[in-house]
């Protein structure tokens, strides 16, 4: 009888195991718990990417990522302005875009979406935490039905650089989401104007150069990939 017991408990034990293992949709963006009384307005303004991870990047493509929001009235959506250039661009252009989210819970106002006519999935955004004046941290996810969710983190300051201990605690937050730390790479802040086209430049350089409409965009999704 005890014998029978123990292996009523062993096969309890690995029933309740196997469900606690259950493996993660990985169609389905991360599970969020949203930031408790969380100051969207405080958010908006100036701020430069420090540190920048996209899972289907295994090497930082950009460098001088520096964004700007700005929300509409009564708080129905928010808009990034930001700006960039590609690592390998030897005229370093600075280039521009956009991107603007609804929120679709006011009571949640650190969770936005954005969605586009030629895209079937939604574009999930997160404000995992901030400070509002010094530092703060986003995971976007894309979701579409039947492929892998496309996951991009930044972890940005309002300076062009961050203390170490700052992006030490806010890297210490992402693993849960399924952000590989190996791929989040540093962000250049430096040297960040354009050379003008007729500079001493190498025509090869010149010559060999990608237009930026042939190039990866850092905020477009990339399923499939």
């Amino acid at each position: 009888m005890l014998s029978f017991r123990l292996f009523l408990l062993l096969l309890l034990l690995s029933c309740s195991c196997s469900r606690r293992k259950r493996p993660e949709d990985k169609t389905k963006c991360p599970k969020v718990k949203a930031i408790r009384n969380f100051d969207l307005e405080q958010m908006m303004g100036r701020w430069y990417v420090i540190q920048y991870y996209a899972s289907s990047e295994e090497a930082l493509s950009y460098r001088c990522m520096r964004a700007e929001f700005t929300m509409s009235p009564f708080l129905a959506d928010v808009t990034m302005n930001f700006t960039y250039s590609f690592t390998d661009d030897p005229i370093n252009e600075q280039l521009v875009g956009n991107i603007t989210w609804t929120i679709p819970n006011p009571v949640v106002p650190s969770h936005w979406t954005h969605s586009e006519d030629t895209y079937e999935g939604v574009y999930n955004t997160f404000v995992l935490d901030s400070d509002y004046t010094s530092w703060a941290l986003l995971l976007h996810c894309a979701e579409k039905s039947k492929v892998p969710r496309y996951l991009s983190s930044f972890i940005m300051s309002r300076e062009p650089v961050l203390g170490i201990n700052v992006i030490s605690y806010l890297r210490d937050k992402l693993p849960r989401y399924d952000i590989d730390l190996s791929y989040m790479f540093q962000m250049t802040q430096n040297d960040c104007n354009s050379t003008a086209l007729g500079s001493d430049l190498p025509p090869s350089l010149i010559a060999n150069r990608l237009p930026p409409s042939l190039r990866r965009h850092p905020m477009k999704h990339h399923h499939g990939e």
